[in-house]
């Protein structure tokens, strides 16, 4: 059996030829890239409009009472 795999092995591409040309196609696609000029695009800011930025946090008599009941007021100087 040892001989019939030594055969396979000799009649079609390997395990370690075929890494070895992955690896090296890959270096190939990399260099290509790194040669191409790099070129800013120009960027747009989000305005999230009156809706987004209002408020929302108010401090309500229940909020108050977790604070203080937890302790929070203590921490204050």
């Amino acid at each position: 059996m040892s001989e019939d795999r030594q055969g396979d092995r000799k009649d079609g591409l390997g395990r370690r030829q075929f890494f070895r040309a992955l690896g090296g196609g890959s270096v190939a696609a990399a260099a290509a890239i790194a040669t191409q000029p790099m070129t800013a695009t120009s960027a747009q800011a989000y305005d999230p409009g009156a809706d987004e930025t209002k408020a929302r946090y108010r401090e309500t008599d229940h909020v108050k009472a977790f604070y203080r009941s937890n302790g929070y007021e203590t921490l204050k100087k």
